[in-house]
């Protein structure tokens, strides 16, 4: 389990080590046991004359997205490899313009589970709806629901597991 201290220091090594001008807003880190995700915000396109359709806004934001990637890659490299001897995780990167989000590279870790006949039949279901082409990439579909769906209560639930990971650290020594 991932520790908010554990977070918190990522979260600062990060802020200290990104170049200034990268930093319009603090970076948005995620952080599970293979991957550190960091996404940082950059300015917003600003479209002269007539109001921008959603579609010329969209592929701007777009453009502006790239060049930052582009721009920035050398670097990013670098703190990247950094990052990862310091914290034997790798690091991923997106940007966010506006309300576009862009993931440029990300762990795809392969999860093993066990699955009894009617969660198989719901994956089935989906793959046979052609929602999903596997029931890897059904399982995967089903995940992302959920976190749209519940984040809430992910949410209170990840403050409840900081609050027990901070109770043990302070009980006696194993």
């Amino acid at each position: 389990m991932i520790t908010s201290e554990e977070l918190d220091r990522v979260r600062g090594w990060f802020t200290g080590r990104l170049p200034a001008d990268w930093l319009h807003e603090q970076p948005r880190i995620t952080l599970d046991r293979e991957e550190i995700t960091v996404v940082l915000t950059i300015p917003d396109v600003e479209l002269t004359g007539d109001a921008p359709s959603e579609a010329e806004l969209g592929e701007a934001r777009a453009g502006r997205a790239r060049a930052f990637r582009e721009e920035t890659r050398e670097q990013r490299m670098e703190i990247a490899r950094e990052a990862q001897h310091r914290y034997d995780r790798k690091v991923s990167w997106g940007v966010r313009v506006g309300n576009r989000d862009e993931l440029w590279t990300h762990v795809a870790a392969p999860v093993m589970t066990r699955l009894r006949q009617p969660q198989r039949l719901i994956l089935d279901t989906l793959v046979d709806a052609g929602v999903a082409r596997s029931r890897s990439e059904a399982l995967s579909w089903c995940v992302r629901l959920v976190g749209q769906h519940e984040q809430d209560w992910l949410a209170e639930l990840r403050t409840a597991m900081d609050t027990v990971a901070d109770v043990r650290s302070k009980g006696p020594a194993a």
